[in-house]
């Protein structure tokens, strides 16, 4: 199965209110950088177990690990969750960037070193989120990410 298909499968799986929002999350970031690689995570680690909720990622860069090898990895990932739904920037270098560049902006949502939760679209100023992740994809400012 393509990351294509991988990706629509797990939005159809979603319940209808949040599949709309993810499929719209989904395009707008396409708009953004429509040459973004894209990956799937299942959620699941190397043995099979499950260690995370499945990411539907964008992007690409290396990210380097205390325990090993830099690794390829996407830039930005969006995942559905049972609180609402959550936006990843990978690879930042400050942990306060997102909060003190986007948080006040974003709308009702709680922003910390890499990740944005929310429980809707609809609390979200998409304008910011749209810049955020044009931010995240391009090249960025050089405190941005990696």
């Amino acid at each position: 199965m393509s990351v294509r298909e991988q990706i629509e499968g797990y939005i159809g799986d979603q319940s209808p209110a949040k599949r709309e929002e993810l499929r719209d999350l989904h395009r707008r970031i396409l708009a953004i950088s429509p040459d973004a690689k894209l990956w799937f995570l299942d959620g699941r680690n190397d043995a099979g177990k499950v260690v995370s909720n499945p990411n539907i990622g964008y992007g690409s860069e290396r990210l380097s690990y205390a325990a090993g090898e830099p690794r390829a990895f996407y830039k930005i990932g969006l995942s559905a969750n049972t609180s609402g739904l959550s936006v990843y920037v990978m690879g930042l270098k400050d942990k306060t960037y997102l909060s003190r560049t986007y948080g006040a902006r974003l709308g009702k949502a709680k922003v910390t070193g890499y990740c944005i939760s929310f429980r809707s679209v609809k609390d979200l100023d998409l304008g910011v989120l749209e810049e955020l992740v044009a931010d995240a994809l391009g090249p960025g400012p050089a405190g941005a990410s990696s």
